[in-house]
């Protein structure tokens, strides 16, 4: 294999195939990066077994081959090179001879016989969306996965698609994450659950530009999504996820109107009071046309209110900060309406059209 790139390209595709490097595994080969040049295209392909991504350099190709290479020396190389035309030549022995400029390194490759290859998908069931709305969609759900490998499917996040609406939904035992969007065509019923970390990854590489695509093609197993010179395959996770239907109650007691920015920049400040192992609630305390935010902690106290419409009855209710914060860092608009029945009901942050809708379980207190 012989071919010449400009760095900037090869930076440019190993930072998004680098996103399916491991960062600890038994299987050497998975550590690798292929780079494979035939059919007047360079790829370079990485996979874990759970994502693997596929992206097309722009380059020369002056032989054709392909070698499987360690990705992070290759790619900590390629960063330190001077600004140029890179030069990668692999022998038969796979030497990997790199030059650019007056720098020249010799690093052992080798053969691509082991490496796992994304496996074909039949392209049948596609959906299209912007990569900014699915960016933003990823943004605004993301934060409310769980951690808990024993509960895998809250590991991931449902997409489900009825007609030409497209419903996301997040959870994590303590709060529930549902974004809505309307997309351009109707399409079949598609109800998967696809893991956080491909999210994470995807809304990392895509650029999320309004008038970009992204194809999302739907398998028993996997889920591929196509955009500009990438393929992203990633697992599904198996298993059912929960019913939350019962759960998203329309009944309220107390419905409050707030500037989100005020009330985000307020809770966020009582953090201020917590350490990094605290579990201390902030109790908010609605009454006529306030609300009132409270934090007692082993570093001190604070008290602040801000105005606020309410309809309903008073009421006195803790929640954990950072769980508002999440919900609050997210949502776009200026004024937010908050639905609360008692202290030990969930709240619900939520729009009138609920494309947005934020379900919080408080916490109890002591004042």
């Amino acid at each position: 294999m012989n071919i010449v790139c400009d760095k900037a390209k090869v930076i440019e595709g190993m930072n998004i195939v680098m996103k399916a490097i491991p960062g600890k595994t038994t299987m050497a080969i998975l550590e690798c990066v292929v780079i494979e040049a035939k059919d007047n295209q360079i790829k370079f392909i990485a996979n874990d077994l759970q994502i693997g991504i596929e992206t097309v350099v722009q380059g020369e190709i002056k032989e054709s081959g392909s070698v499987a290479v360690k990705a992070k020396v290759f790619f900590e190389i390629i960063r330190k090179l001077p600004s140029d035309e890179v030069y990668i030549s692999v022998d038969t022995d796979y030497n990997m001879k790199i030059s650019c400029g007056k720098s020249k390194f010799n690093i052992v490759a080798k053969s691509t016989e082991e490496f796992p290859y994304l496996p074909d998908i039949v392209r049948e069931k596609n959906v299209f969306i912007s990569q900014f709305t699915l960016k933003d969609i990823i943004r605004q759900t993301v934060f409310s996965i769980s951690d808990n490998e024993n509960a895998k499917v809250m590991t991931g996040e449902l997409f489900e698609i009825h007609g030409s609406e497209l419903k996301v939904v997040s959870l994590d035992g303590h709060r529930i994450s549902i974004r809505k969007v309307q997309l351009k065509e109707s399409y079949d019923d598609v109800s998967v659950i696809i893991p956080g970390k491909t999210l994470i990854e995807i809304s990392k590489i895509i650029n999320g530009g309004m008038d970009d695509e992204v194809s999302l093609f739907f398998t028993d197993k996997h889920v591929l999504f196509e955009f500009d010179d990438t393929l992203v395959l990633s697992r599904l996770i198996e298993g059912e996820y929960y019913k939350i239907e019962k759960m998203l109650s329309s009944d309220y007691e107390t419905k409050i109107k707030v500037n989100k920015n005020e009330m985000l920049d307020c809770i966020d400040r009582t953090t201020l009071l917590l350490k990094e192992s605290d579990k201390k609630p902030v109790i908010i305390d609605v009454q006529d046309e306030h609300m009132g935010f409270t934090m007692n902690s082993s570093i001190g106290s604070m008290d602040e209110d801000i105005d606020a419409v309410k309809e309903g009855k008073d009421i006195l209710i803790g929640f954990n900060p950072r769980f508002l914060i999440d919900a609050l860092r997210v949502i776009d608009e200026e004024d937010i309406t908050m639905y609360m029945i008692n202290p030990k009901a969930p709240c619900f942050i939520k729009d009138d059209e609920e494309t947005y809708i934020y379900l919080i379980l408080p916490v109890n207190f002591n004042v």
